[in-house]
Parts: C-alpha cells; structure tokens; sequence
C-alpha cells in the first residue's frame, strides 16, 4: 500500500480529513490520530459499503458537534481508507474536537 500523506487542512468552508475504519469493534470509538494526521476509528458495524459509510458519518458528526448533513465522504466510499469533508468546521476546533474522543 502507498504511504498516506494527507493532513487536517483548511477547506473552502471547512475541513477535511483522512480515515481509517476498522469494522466489527465491540464500540464505536476513535482509537488514534496518524503521524500523517490518518484518523484511526473503530466502528460496531459489520463490514463495509453503505452500512458502514452511514455509521461513520453519524459517528463523525456525534464527535465533531455538527450536523450530520455537514458530514461527506468523499474519497473511499468502498474501502476502509477514507477521505472526509467536514463544511462549517475549521480544521483546529476538528482537531481539538478528536482528541478529546480518543480512546
């Protein structure tokens, strides 16, 4: 696998971030920030595609104190490395907010 490079950065009008997913944990959590900023979260849901992306949004925008509608994949919708676009959200509040959730 190609080594990630992607980093919290300032969007137009909010933030994106790289994740990892790891399905069938026993709780929803996020277990580690990358030293290339990659997110780390475990989900319950079993699997991939469709199931696991609607977990990981609702999941995200509960961490992050936003709605879940501000909330995009926008790269990795079939895999477990994603991409994330978070509007409305500057990238440090994300930060702050994710560190605070980390298990």
């Amino acid at each position: 696998m190609a080594e990630r490079n992607f980093r919290l950065h300032d969007g137009k009008r909010g933030a994106a971030l790289a994740v990892r997913v790891t399905p069938r944990a026993s709780q929803n959590e996020i277990t580690e920030i990358q030293g290339d900023g990659t997110v780390k979260v475990r989900l319950t849901a079993s699997g991939g595609g469709a199931d696991l992306n609607k977990v990981l949004v609702k999941f995200l925008a509960e961490v992050l104190g936003v709605a879940a509608n501000k909330v995009d994949i926008v790269a990795g919708e079939n895999g477990n490395d994603k991409l994330i676009s978070i509007m409305d959200i500057e990238n440090d509040e994300v930060h702050k907010r994710l560190v605070a959730h980390l298990s």
